[in-house]
């Protein structure tokens, strides 16, 4: 799917890949992906759909991935904070005040940062398949990998066949094997119930090898994740914009009670589950569904 425009945008001294797509009169819905990904884990279908409904759509490629910079954690450790600062400096590219921020997985919490920190800027939320921006998810796994029993009184851990799949060593070094590697978790991620968008994996697995800078930068994202900073522990009710949380029921990452737990901590949220959804936008029919939920609440 070809933007309307694309280009290079400066934060800080970062250069970073942004497009925009259908009509720049329209409203704004500035798309924010999760750990790792690229602005194309937004697929085309869901772009397109925003775009049908009226709307100007711009989906950007985080630091660390695709064509935007990389940057060497151990000198220039960075925080979600920055990340959405990052966000902040693409609407300003595009001279866009506000936007309907919609951010997936740990794009979530860089909605949420800006949903508290940054109102003026923020139109309306969906924050899809993520989770409260307060809550540390270490000692969940912690408890998981040890084979122990869940705290009952903190948020599930991932599901054992995730934990599994990731924990397993696997040695990855011609381009072919990393590709498949990439493609067999989004496979896990997305859950069992509905088909898997293998095709739409494999691209957006080749795009986010071929046209990074260097690939394995990806991974600080994991470290900026963890990083409970001040701002992250900010009470989720100072947020004002219309909020709408969008769960799949199926999601092995975050189980459903991550998002009912996000929903339930912002003032007037609704909450939508997506059934068969995982943690991922690759299955059949769901990037409509969840292109379709964005737009019914931004008419609201």
């Amino acid at each position: 799917m070809a933007a309307e425009d694309g280009k290079f945008v400066k934060s800080g001294q970062l250069n970073l890949w942004t497009e925009r797509f259908g009509d720049p009169g329209d409203p704004a819905v500035l798309l924010v992906m999760g750990t790792s990904t690229p602005g194309l884990g937004w697929p085309d279908e869901l772009v397109r759909v925003l775009v049908a409904g009226g709307r100007q759509v711009i989906r950007f490629d985080h630091r660390d991935t695709g064509r935007s910079d990389w940057v060497d954690f151990s000198v220039h450790p960075y925080t979600a904070a920055d990340l959405a600062d990052d966000a902040v400096a693409v609407l300003d590219a595009y001279d866009i005040a506000t936007a309907h921020v919609v951010g997936a997985s740990l794009g979530g919490v860089v909605a949420q940062l800006l949903g508290v920190h940054r109102p003026e800027r923020v139109a309306a939320l969906t924050l899809i398949m993520s989770a409260p921006m307060g809550v540390d998810q270490g000692p969940a796994w912690a408890r998981a990998l040890a084979g122990q029993e869940p705290d009952p009184g903190a948020l599930p851990p991932p599901h054992p066949r995730l934990l599994a799949h990731l924990m397993s060593p696997v040695l990855r070094t011609t381009r072919e094997e990393i590709l498949a590697a990439a493609v067999e978790t989004w496979r896990v991620l997305s859950g069992d119930v509905l088909p898997f968008d293998e095709d739409g994996a494999r691209r957006q697995a080749e795009y986010a090898h071929d046209e990074a800078g260097d690939p394995a930068t990806a991974g600080n994202h994991d470290l900026a994740g963890r990083t409970l900073t001040p701002d992250r522990l900010a009470p989720l009710s100072e947020i004002r914009a219309p909020t709408l949380v969008v769960h799949g029921t199926e999601d092995p990452l975050l189980p459903l009670p991550h998002g009912e737990a996000l929903a339930a901590l912002i003032p007037g949220a609704r909450l939508e589950t997506v059934e068969g959804m995982g943690h991922s936008l690759l299955s059949e029919g769901v990037p409509g569904r969840v292109a379709e939920l964005i737009l019914s609440h931004g008419a609201r």
